[in-house]
């Protein structure tokens, strides 16, 4: 059996889910959405358990799995889900001189992550995590 598409083709993979986060956020260009992207991952994973934060990274495209985990430190403690202002401050925050990311960044990169995965492991992945978890990934 020859190796999936997304270990044969990750960069592609990769590049067709910036450019379905930088359409659905509106953005001018890939560099743009690489920013908004990184704050709603990073965003996400702060408020998950290490256990929780593993179990939702095994149904990411490698790429997009790889971006979710970098520059992470594990032992920290995950903390309480805000309101979806302060979430998208969270999002807004990384890097945040080079940020982007408009209202809509948490549902554009929910929409592209939509896309790019396997619909029913994805729905296991979030029915496992708490409400807000799920909510925050609801397009």
């Amino acid at each position: 059996m020859p190796p999936p598409f997304e270990y044969q083709n990750p960069t592609l993979q990769f590049e067709r889910f910036l450019v379905a986060a930088r359409d659905h956020a509106g953005l001018a260009t890939t560099n743009m959405a690489w920013n908004m992207v990184v704050g709603v991952l990073h965003s996400f994973r702060a408020h998950l358990s290490l256990e929780q934060a593993i179990a939702f990274a095994q149904v990411l495209p490698p790429m997009v799995r790889a971006l979710f985990t970098d520059d992470w430190d594990p032992g920290l403690p995950p903390t309480p889900f805000g309101s979806p202002a302060e979430l998208l401050a969270e999002v807004r925050a990384v890097r945040h001189e080079h940020n982007f990311s408009p209202d809509n960044a948490i549902e554009a990169v929910a929409r592209a992550l939509h896309e790019q995965v396997e619909p029913a492991a994805f729905d296991r992945a979030l029915a496992a995590l708490p409400p807000p978890a799920r909510d925050y990934w609801a397009v």
